[in-house]
């Protein structure tokens, strides 16, 4: 168990303030004298920053691993020596240019509803701005100088300019600032060409407006800077989704937890709990740690967990998870686990793992970004110097050749080329039930080969149905028991019989074996074969339930399946036909999971799998090059949907399940599955067609510009055109679809 070297806060803080890092207090140590520490980093915006941060400290001695979080910014460094390394690392990080602060999940909320805020103030002034400026411009482009007459023109170019210059200063910053902050450590970032673009169109436009020019481009540089705001605000919200449940579920267990102490029981706080202290969990109590039963028989619902919706029974001897729940009696368990150490807190940083190797696929728009900055720079300084010191113009019409080549190159197209295309496939799959949360979802779906499915939920809908033959009367009978009940198999009985019930007296549920109650003056029980029926010798293929009713003389037994989705055969021969290899993985017993697989033609599955195994065998399969979709939907499928190269998950997925998958379906249907991934090869396509059409604009349009033979109005209409022939083309997919 780690050990923490965290002193007096409010000394920590006084340090902080006073100039020194101070993070040594705030490194963890376990037994073998490694060292951790997890930090919050404030300033990343993209892959690149993520490259730089890790690479400058794995060139760090004494560092084991780094790992930067896209999603959550949250750095975690562990390495071996002294604890004062911790200020060493900090001060690499902000030498970089980001900005370093303690980690804590409360000042990373604040943080992030802070940030949100800011965007929304920024987008709601440049909104405005660019709505008031383009009404102005619609009198501009629709009439020549001497139709309006100069006076008016310089009259409206003005109003332009104030509102356009104070809206790019207030809404501008997010940009300007991961841009100067980018420059003062030299090295560049996307922000970089935005601020440059956003600074040069606005103010060769006030230079215009000044000297009485024609053409301004204040609303082009506002409407830039809209979308822009946009496109960020969305990517920030989508990035923090799988975070914030993560973190919410684990705030779930900040209560207090019943001691026994002696003779006495006593509460603390979960987080103080150690190993070898022995807790009460009472009934319908959640077990806040991992430990052992001691005493006490109960069913656990495991849901949370394997994924599957039958509860197990548990006695002493057993094994206990947190988050589990503690069903039908009290039960003492040891503690094995802090709730730190727990397999709960083992998924949430598994995710964390893997959705950091999800942020580490660069975007095409941002491999283009990073050739568009230092080419086109370079083309615009060299026609600007080019004209001016060879060519023999004035530095006006110098610099306004360097702008068109900036404005004819602006990566708009190259931009467009994967976003519009993703909007219109999302909305497709909209209108199907079908919600796609990724921005690179498709992309990443259109090259696996492998699919992992979970069973129960999944290929199955995830509740157990009565199988016949069944004797009506019998099922009467048992129905009307069961119904005291809230067992999954119990409803299951209930839900099979259609007409009225029996009265029962003195029903029981006892703990891990079924129900007892009187009817007719008999005594009835409904339960486990252990407890009704142990001489039956036969394996037990299927889920099953017993009835005895006293004097009958032989007890029935009624059995249950998890009914398949309609189409899931159908599905999954599809994909096998597109060349994909499923695996079928599941929490529940060999027998079971054999027989679906039979059933759906699955040739290779996993039965009694844990979360960590699932984990681990997604990895396995990676390492060998193979791309995988993993569909889940319990929480012990969320680390492999959050690791696996794409994810998708039912409707019916607990809240982890939906937040960790880039897709989710509705409906009973399996359909969706493949429809997506048909829509996800059709987007690629399209996706490669548009970068076609945009590498050919600017290789026809940047020698044009650089020699002069374009005016800034012609690129400004030639860059949209680009746009609108990369936009035309999208819109073929809803042709196809």
């Amino acid at each position: 168990m780690g050990q923490r070297n965290i002193s007096n806060n409010t000394h920590v803080s006084n340090r902080l303030d006073q100039g020194e890092n101070g993070y040594e207090n705030f490194v963890e140590q376990n037994a073998s004298g490694e060292n951790s520490l997890s930090v919050l980093v404030s300033g990343v915006h993209c892959a690149g920053c993520i490259q730089k941060i890790e690479s400058s400290l794995s060139k760090e001695q004494d560092i084991q691993s780094v790992r930067l979080n896209f999603s959550t910014k949250r750095l975690f460094i562990t390495w071996s020596g002294v604890t004062k390394r911790a200020d060493d690392f900090v001060h690499t990080i902000e030498k970089l240019g980001y900005g370093v602060s303690p980690y804590a999940p409360d000042k990373e909320q604040e943080q992030v509803k802070a940030q949100v805020r800011f965007l929304l103030v920024c987008m709601g002034v440049a909104g405005f701005a660019m709505g008031n400026i383009m009404l102005l411009s619609v009198g501009l482009w629709t009439s020549t100088s001497a139709e309006m007459g100069i006076a008016t023109r310089d009259f409206m170019h003005w109003i332009s300019a104030a509102i356009a210059i104070p809206a790019i200063m207030f809404a501008g910053r997010p940009f300007f600032r991961s841009a100067f902050k980018a420059l003062k450590a030299g090295h560049t970032n996307m922000d970089v060409p935005i601020s440059l673009a956003l600074i040069l169109a606005s103010g060769m436009s006030l230079y215009e407006t000044i000297n009485h020019g024609e053409h301004v481009y204040f609303d082009s540089s506002v409407m830039l800077m809209f979308f822009l705001l946009i496109g960020r605000y969305l990517d920030y919200r989508a990035r923090g989704a799988a975070h914030a449940s993560a973190t919410e579920l684990l705030s779930t267990f900040t209560g207090f937890a019943n001691v026994i102490d002696g003779q006495n029981t006593k509460r603390i706080l979960i987080r103080d709990i150690k190993e070898g202290m022995n807790i009460r969990i009472a009934s319908g109590e959640k077990f806040p740690v991992d430990g052992e039963i001691t005493e006490g028989i109960t069913t656990i619902d495991t849901s949370l967990v394997t994924g599957e919706t039958l509860p197990k029974e548990a006695r002493s001897g057993d094994k206990a998870f947190a988050g589990t729940m503690n069903i039908s009696a009290p039960v003492t368990i040891i503690v094995e686990k802090a709730a730190e150490n727990s397999l709960l807190a083992d998924i949430v940083r598994l995710m964390e793992k893997a959705t950091q190797g999800q942020a580490k696929y660069v975007r095409i728009a941002d491999k283009a970004a990073k050739l568009y900055t230092p080419v086109v720079h370079s083309m615009a300084l060299i026609a600007f110097l080019g004209w001016w010191l060879i060519g023999g113009i004035g530095v006006q019409e110098s610099i306004m050749i360097a702008v068109t080549v900036l404005i004819i190159t602006c990566p708009c197209a190259l931009g467009l080329a994967v976003p519009v295309v993703q909007i219109l496939a999302t909305t497709t799959m909209m209108k199907k039930h079908i919600l796609v949360k990724s921005g690179d979802a498709l992309e990443r779906l259109a090259d696996i080969d492998t699919a992992l499915m979970d069973k129960t939920g999944t290929i199955t809908i995830g509740k157990p149905v009565l199988q016949p033959p069944y004797d009506e009367d019998v099922l009467k009978i048992a129905a009307s028991l069961a119904v005291h009940s809230h067992h999954p198999l119990s409803q299951a009985i209930v839900n099979a019989h259609k007409g009225e019930l029996y009265n029962c007296a003195d029903v029981n549920e006892i703990a891990g074996q079924g129900l007892q109650g009187v009817w007719n003056g008999k005594t009835v029980r409904l339960g486990s074969r252990a407890w009704i029926s142990p001489a039956f010798s036969d394996e037990a293929r299927d889920i099953e339930l017993w009835l005895d009713i006293e004097g009958s003389g032989e007890a029935k037994c009624f059995y249950f399946k998890d009914r398949l989705r309609d189409d899931s055969i159908e599905i999954i021969s599809k994909l096998q036909s597109e060349g994909i290899n499923v695996i079928m993985l599941s929490g529940d017993q060999e027998s079971i999971v054999k027989d679906v697989a039979e059933q759906c033609g699955i040739k290779t599955y996993y039965a009694q799998i844990s979360p960590i195994e699932k984990f681990n065998l997604m990895e396995e399969l990676k390492a060998k090059g193979h791309k995988i979709m993993m569909i889940g939907d319990g929480l012990n499928d969320a680390p492999t949907l959050a690791g696996a190269d794409i994810s998708i998950a039912p409707s019916t997925a607990i809240d982890m399940a939906q937040n960790s998958a880039d897709v989710i379906f509705m409906g009973d249907k399996f359909s969706p599955v493949y429809d997506v991934y048909k829509t996800a090869k059709q987007t690629q396509k399209l996706v490669s067609q548009n970068f076609i059409l945009a590498v050919m604009y600017n290789m026809i349009a940047i020698p044009l510009a650089i020699a002069g033979m374009v005016t800034p109005l012609i690129a400004a209409i030639a860059m949209s055109g680009s746009s609108l022939i990369v936009i035309g083309n999208s819109f073929r997919l809803r042709l196809s679809s």
